[in-house]
């Protein structure tokens, strides 16, 4: 049944040539649109389709397919010919399922591994060829601010800030906000101008930390790892304000990731993944430490067999363990509640619901060249039959 999510700019329209624009689902007798958000991230591929309403959205469709488009990528700048056919296979699949809902607005963002790959672009360019989906790769200010907009409704009513740990496959951004100004400027000033005092991106993501790390036994590990995280959340010059301010008021903070749902789901020891279960409950640090003493202590086998890890997401829970580990040493006093939201939530209500951006004036045929495309992409119109 699809869910309505209680939360959360973007591209040039763009409407394919004979293509036909298909509806969303009848609500009082009129035809609502639908919008979707794809993130390209350096471990995953995700699509998320909504309706909006109200202030918020109703979801009709969600996927998640893991790439691995920043495999190896920490070693040689470049991402590599097998994660690039893995991540344009999964964006065939998300492009079927678009065209499936005949959605309207899309939106489409690639991050870190993106960012880092002095192949980045050319990659990008080769996705729109092969599937008519435009990609822009946003900065790391642009993602954390996203991620703080589609976790703001986890914000507890009398907290007066917020840190949100973001923890990404190639990167994690921490976000100092404040709590008192997102309520007062109400949900509109939250999409103008999301209220963040400090934030930093940080070069630490599971993918990348577990690289690093990956010609020792997970034993011999671990504890470097979180040296190695502990050493990297120190580098930030705003973690003693956040410290101070985490142990003396009602702050709190939010871990937005796969690795902190799936640590969420073995301290409730779900016998399979629910939502309704993880989003927005809260783990002490006393309670996370246990849970990921057990993720050490069942090895690699044992945390397969678990039913909300699996194979997939296995073999990255200690690397992301250790950054969790690491921040909560960095505020002991820090309660976190658990967003399985984030990103996408946030590219949805920032495009349904946040400042419409002027449309560009039109060019004439004179302005471009034969067969120019473009690659940095704003909100697409339709999706393509062709590619």
């Amino acid at each position: 049944m699809p869910q309505v999510i209680n939360l959360g700019h973007t591209m040039a329209d763009k409407k394919a040539p004979g293509t036909r624009e298909k509806r969303g689902a009848q609500r009082n007798g009129k035809t609502a649109p639908l919008f979707a958000a794809v993130d390209l991230g350096t471990n995953n591929c995700r699509l998320l389709v909504a309706e909006p309403r109200g202030k918020t959205f109703r979801v009709v469709d969600s996927h998640s397919q893991i790439a691995r488009l920043g495999e190896g990528l920490h070693e040689t700048g470049r991402l590599s010919d097998a994660a690039i056919e893995r991540a344009i296979d999964a964006l065939r699949n998300i492009r079927k399922k678009l065209k499936q809902h005949g959605v309207g607005r899309v939106r489409c963002i690639a991050t870190e591994a993106c960012r880092k790959a002095a192949n980045g672009a050319e990659f990008i360019r080769r996705v729109h060829e092969e599937t008519g989906l435009t990609f822009k790769i946003i900065g790391a200010k642009e993602e954390a601010r996203l991620a703080t907009i589609g976790c703001h409704d986890l914000i507890e009513p009398n907290a007066s800030s917020v840190l949100v740990v973001d923890i990404g496959g190639g990167s994690t951004e921490l976000s100092w906000v404040d709590a008192r100004a997102a309520r007062e400027n109400g949900f509109k000033g939250l999409l103008e101008h999301a209220p963040i005092l400090d934030w930093t991106s940080l070069p630490l993501g599971v993918v990348t930390l577990s690289e690093a790390f990956a010609h020792l036994d997970e034993v011999e590990a671990y504890p470097l790892m979180l040296d190695h995280a502990r050493q990297t959340i120190a580098s930030w010059p705003g973690i003693a304000a956040v410290r101070e301010a985490m142990a003396e008021s009602e702050a709190h903070m939010i871990g937005t990731s796969g690795t902190v749902t799936c640590l969420a789901g073995v301290h409730l020891k779900l016998d399979r993944y629910r939502r309704d279960k993880v989003d927005g409950t809260w783990l002490s640090q006393e309670d996370g430490l246990a849970a990921i003493k057990l993720l050490r202590d069942v090895g690699m086998d044992g945390r397969i067999k678990l039913p909300t890890i699996g194979n997939e997401r296995a073999g990255l829970m200690l690397s992301g363990c250790a950054i969790v580990d690491a921040v909560w040493e960095a505020c002991p006093a820090g309660r976190l509640r658990v967003a399985d939201r984030g990103l996408r939530e946030g590219l949805l209500l920032s495009m349904m619901y946040g400042p419409k951006k002027p449309k560009p004036r039109r060019r004439g045929r004179r302005g471009r060249k034969p067969g120019q495309t473009q690659t940095g992409g704003d909100d697409q119109k339709g999706i393509q039959d062709g590619g």
